[in-house]
């Protein structure tokens, strides 16, 4: 049986998704933060929850990326925003099977950017993510305290193999234990079991790095009244901070000055 996907966008506040439902439930969780509705360029990140579009950069400068605290534009099916150095299309499609969203990105060829697909989802303690075993797993520094070996001064990461790089286990998300972390996986398709719901992303883009990026935030973040948030993420590039990306790691905008690439969502989990 197929089980159709709902999605719901809000142009006018960064194109933000603000539902996403399918089989009876909302994947997509929420939280208060009334002043999501009057940010702009360069405004510290308002985590209303949902699934924003972060674009160059997630972690770093400008604080998840620079089109989610702008206006987009919708013209018949298509969302537009128009950044300083870029400018970023997306299309969302229902399917037979789920739904499709696809972007094209437009800049100066050489352009280099990392996208995530920001989703946190409304997951109880007892979901699990699903990814193909071995695939390599980057662990960020806020994982230090959670691993056995020391963290080396100034590595921005650490690799392992999932689902227990450095021999902690990333596939469960768990009660709330105050922890948070961050880990970039080296695959583009991931499917969350929630119960009885299955929910798969996956990324298609021709010649450009693909990753699936994991925000457990288990009551450890922030420092001043934490919350829990767990975030699945399709993501084009390799790292949080696109100031941290080494070769292969970013995506790049090629001669055409066009990148493109298709985030496909369903409720049929093919991943073992």
């Amino acid at each position: 049986m197929t089980v159709a996907l709902e999605i719901v966008t809000d142009p006018a506040h960064g194109g933000r998704w603000t539902s996403l439902r399918g089989g009876g439930r909302e994947w997509l969780w929420h939280r208060e933060a009334p002043g999501r509705d009057q940010v702009s360029p360069g405004d510290a990140f308002v985590d209303a929850g949902g699934l924003e579009e972060c674009v160059p950069t997630v972690r770093g400068t400008p604080d998840h990326g620079d089109v989610w605290s702008r206006p987009w534009k919708r013209e018949d099916d298509t969302d537009t925003v128009q950044a300083e150095r870029f400018a970023l299309a997306r299309t969302i499609r229902t399917t037979a099977v789920g739904a499709e969203a696809d972007y094209v990105l437009t800049a100066d060829p050489g352009f280099r950017f990392v996208w995530a697909a920001h989703a946190l989802l409304d997951l109880s303690p007892s979901a699990t993510l699903r990814v193909r075993p071995g695939a390599r797993a980057r662990l960020h520094p806020e994982a230090a305290p959670l691993v056995a070996e020391p963290w080396p001064a100034g590595a921005p990461w650490l690799e392992g193999e999932w689902p227990a790089p450095l021999g902690l286990p990333l596939d469960r998300f768990g009660p709330d234990d105050g922890t948070a972390l961050g880990a970039v996986v080296d695959t583009p398709d991931c499917c969350v079991h929630d119960g009885t719901h299955r929910l798969a992303l996956a990324l298609e883009a021709d010649g450009q790095p693909l990753s699936t990026a994991l925000w457990r935030n288990l009551g450890g973040f922030p420092a001043q009244d934490p919350y829990r948030s767990t975030g699945v993420e399709p993501m084009v590039g390799r790292v949080f901070d696109l100031a941290d990306a080494g070769p292969g790691d970013a995506a790049r905008v090629p001669a055409s000055g066009e990148v493109r690439w298709r985030l496909t969502l369903t409720p049929v989990c093919r991943c073992p």
